[in-house]
């Protein structure tokens, strides 16, 4: 039985299936992976990413944050790609308990998947520091300079910036699904990003799925497909 096979079978057979995901499930809608730095970012920046989207940062420079934040990261006319529109299916087909994401695009929820975990926030998601008001993408997307909310304060986007801590209920909504998973698949995600990798080890099943371009040593996986993940997702 070949890899895609194993995967198809395995999917067939539990109705407890949780995917955890990375910026490799969104790459192939478009959206850059900021981590491989491009020779744009060198150009047009004078800090690195990781350097811009942390919260001393967003603090001290805002001015920059926000040139960065509306260039890079609101990338509002993507489109869900066939590993978004699959999960949504296997969802709907009560299979898929949750999806637990990196990501902060908003792909799985327009693909149609309901339950979404958001551990690092999302773009979609913007609130007034001072009062508290809501602001759509969108909204962010018509100002200029640091955006402000009618009562003067600054608005602030609901993501977690370097240096941040994790929404504590999100967290624990994430390991309490990975804990009682059959089967868990990871996909799109190196690993590296903690504390969200970190969830992994609290898996107890028996089918642990590693979808990734490039192997992850380490996970322990019981079957590993190195493909890109959109395409795998397709297939089964």
């Amino acid at each position: 039985m070949n890899e895609i096979e194993q995967l198809r079978q395995w999917i067939a057979d539990s109705d407890n299936i949780v995917f955890f995901g990375g910026a490799g499930v969104s790459t192939e809608s478009g959206i850059p992976d900021f981590r491989s730095t491009d020779g744009l970012y060198n150009q047009q920046y004078d800090y690195p990413p990781e350097t811009i989207l942390s919260h001393t940062f967003y603090k001290s420079n805002p001015k920059e944050f926000w040139r960065f934040y509306r260039d890079k990261m609101l990338c509002l006319d993507a489109q869900p790609n066939p590993a978004h529109i699959k999960l949504a299916q296997l969802e709907q087909d009560g299979k898929l308990r949750a999806v637990i994401t990196q990501n902060i695009d908003g792909l799985h929820q327009k693909a149609g998947s309901r339950n979404v975990l958001e551990l690092h926030g999302s773009v979609h998601r913007n609130y007034c520091e001072r009062c508290g008001k809501f602001y759509t993408a969108e909204d962010i997307l018509r100002t200029t300079g640091v955006p402000r909310c009618t009562c003067g304060g600054p608005i602030k986007p609901d993501v977690v910036l370097y240096e941040e801590g994790l929404d504590q209920d999100t967290l624990e909504r994430s390991v309490a699904a990975i804990r009682h998973a059959e089967v868990l698949i990871i996909g799109g995600t190196s690993l590296v990003v903690y504390p969200a990798a970190g969830l992994v080890r609290y898996y107890r099943g028996e089918r642990l799925v590693v979808i990734n371009k490039t192997e992850l040593p380490g996970t322990g996986a019981d079957l590993t497909i190195c493909q890109p993940i959109g395409q795998v997702l397709a297939q089964v």
